[in-house]
Parts: C-alpha cells; sequence; structure tokens
C-alpha cells in the first residue's frame, strides 16, 4: 500500500507542479505527517523532490524530471469506468484504485491534453443522488461487487415490504440509479432487481456460476424499466392546471408530467390547460395529486375526483374544527 501511495504522489507533484503538504495529504486521504514522511522517502530512492519555503511554498519535482512509471493495473483500469463518480467508486471500495488510475492516465497524457483534462476536472462535476435524499445506507456493497466481478453464488438475506426471505442469487450487474444501487441476479431461474440498500446478510457460498448468453446488463435494465413503469401507471387522470400548476407538475412527476404537458389544450383566459397524466393506483394517485394543492383540479375519471375531493373534505373538516 505504502508503494502505491509513494507513486500516487510522485505522479501528483508531476501532474500538477507544486504543491504543499496539506494538499498531498487531502488527495492522498492520509495525514500531514505522513506526506513528510513519505517525501523524505521519495528524496531517500533518488527522486528528485524540491522543498519550497514560505508563504508561497511547497513541494515539487526538478525541472525536467518525469517518471514513466504509468502502467495501469487490472484494477485500475476497470475502475475508469467510474471517473465521473467519485462517490460511488468509494461505495465500491474502488476509490483509492480509481484516484491511482487518473493520475497515470493524467501523466501519460502529452502536455497540451493533460492540461485540458485538469480544466475539465476543474469545471465540471456529476453529482448523481437526487436533492433531499440520503444516500441508502449499502454496507454490502462492497462484497456483491466483488461477486458480480468474480462470478460468485451468494446466500442473501433480503427485506421485502412483506417480510424478510433467504435467497441463493446469482450476480450479474449493478445498476447506479438516481443515486440508488440495485443488484441484477439470477435467483430461481429468474433475472430479478433487488435494491442494494435492502440486503440485511450476504455471504458467499463457495460455488461459481456460469453468466446467461447473450445476457445484456443495459438491455435488461432498459426494458425492466419500461415494464415496470407501464405495470405501475395503468390509470389516466385528466387535470385542469394552472400557470403555476404547469411548472409544478415536471417537478411532481418527473418525465411522466414533461409527457403530459407536450399535450396538453390550449390555454383558457386565465391560463389554465386540460392535460391527461399516466397516473398509479387510485389510491396512490388521490395522495400525489394532492401535492399541486390549489394549482391542480381533477377533471376524471369520476372516482379518482370523489377520491380527491373526499381527501380535500377530511383535511377541511380537521383545519376547522376549531383544535
Amino acid at each position: 500500500m505504502r508503494a502505491d501511495r509513494l507513486l500516487s504522489l510522485l505522479l501528483l507533484l508531476q501532474n500538477r507542479g507544486l504543491m504543499t503538504a496539506p494538499e498531498l495529504a487531502a488527495e492522498l486521504e492520509v495525514s500531514v505527517r505522513t506526506v513528510y514522511r513519505d517525501i523524505e522517502a521519495l528524496g531517500a530512492s533518488g527522486v528528485p523532490v524540491r522543498a519550497e519555503r514560505g508563504p508561497e511554498g511547497g513541494y515539487r519535482l526538478m525541472e525536467g524530471d518525469r517518471t514513466r512509471l504509468t502502467g495501469l493495473t487490472d484494477a485500475e483500469a476497470g475502475s475508469l469506468f467510474l471517473a465521473g463518480l467519485p462517490g460511488p467508486a468509494r461505495d465500491l471500495g474502488l476509490g483509492a484504485v480509481l484516484a491511482s488510475a487518473q493520475l497515470k492516465v493524467e501523466a501519460a497524457l502529452p502536455g497540451e491534453l493533460a492540461d485540458q483534462a485538469r480544466r475539465v476536472r476543474e469545471r465540471f462535476h456529476l453529482d448523481a443522488p437526487a436533492w433531499f435524499r440520503d444516500a441508502d445506507p449499502v454496507p454490502h456493497l462492497e462484497r456483491i461487487s466483488g461477486a458480480v466481478w468474480e462470478r460468485r453464488v451468494l446466500h442473501a438475506r433480503y427485506r421485502r415490504w412483506r417480510g424478510e426471505v433467504h435467497r441463493e442469487v446469482r450476480p450479474l450487474g449493478l445498476v447506479l440509479k438516481g443515486g440508488i444501487w440495485y443488484l441484477v441476479a439470477l435467483s430461481e431461474d429468474v433475472v430479478r432487481t433487488y435494491r442494494v440498500s435492502r440486503f440485511q446478510a450476504v455471504e458467499e457460498t463457495g460455488d461459481l456460476f456460469t453468466r446467461p448468453a447473450g445476457f445484456a446488463l443495459a438491455a435488461y435494465w432498459a426494458e425492466s424499466s419500461r415494464r415496470m413503469e407501464a405495470a405501475l401507471r395503468q390509470g389516466t387522470a385528466r387535470l385542469r392546471l394552472s400557470p403555476r400548476g404547469q411548472k409544478l407538475l415536471p417537478m411532481q412527476f418527473g418525465a411522466v408530467g414533461v409527457r403530459a404537458l407536450r399535450g396538453a389544450g390550449p390555454p383558457d383566459g386565465e391560463g389554465w390547460v386540460e392535460v391527461e397524466l399516466s397516473v398509479e393506483s387510485e389510491a396512490v394517485a388521490t395522495g400525489d395529486l394532492l401535492r399541486l394543492g390549489t394549482e391542480a383540479e381533477v377533471l376524471g375519471p369520476p372516482g379518482l375526483r370523489q377520491a380527491v375531493a373526499g381527501a380535500v373534505a377530511v383535511l377541511a373538516e380537521r383545519y376547522t374544527a376549531g383544535r
């Protein structure tokens, strides 16, 4: 581990020039004291590291010195697909590996391309999780990802809505969707999707499995997502929306709300429009539509309009009961 860290330190100085000890410590996720020891070790091994004193000082390599020790390991090469996702990389136990791989790639680039890569990193950042939601706790993710990579059968205890189940699963792939990790796995000869945060315990059985011929993770996920949305949204609500309600609809319903607005009718004299919105069951749709408040009116179907009116009546009675 120390050899890897020394190489990372060397590549940081090569790629970025002058850096302070605290900056190096932050990049390497070690203490400043450890950086001092590592700088001494590099110097003792013949690497020409120069210390510059003063408030603008730090460490840099002697002018013209460059290393060619930039070969990627298998793990580093495999981690590069997560280059824009440092958080998920850490979840998978690949944070340090990814950082090392990025340094090696940057060191191998010609000067102009290396400068461009640094500018991109400074100016663009991808934050995968959705707003106002903490990331799921995923204590078993690293073990599961190892089983995906090595085709190891797992015995898992999994929490469903109706209680816990024990399953033997053959992990085929991991998907990060809106900041939430999902496992796609074979179980009882059926490909299923599991939310990783709901695994209560995971153990390797010691057995290996053969991946199904022709299985494509991206294609499965696209089809699975389409089926899930079709299964959930089996109804259609007809709504009147105020101008503000038209702004709220995509915020509350996402892509479904955007599609509904595309088919909106012409606005009336007050700017209200009629739309048809795909919704889930009546009970779920009632709660969802109440979030639009006074900016929407449910026109149909009659059962849904009655359900929303009933919920509003209960709320009105509750808030006018003089408590």
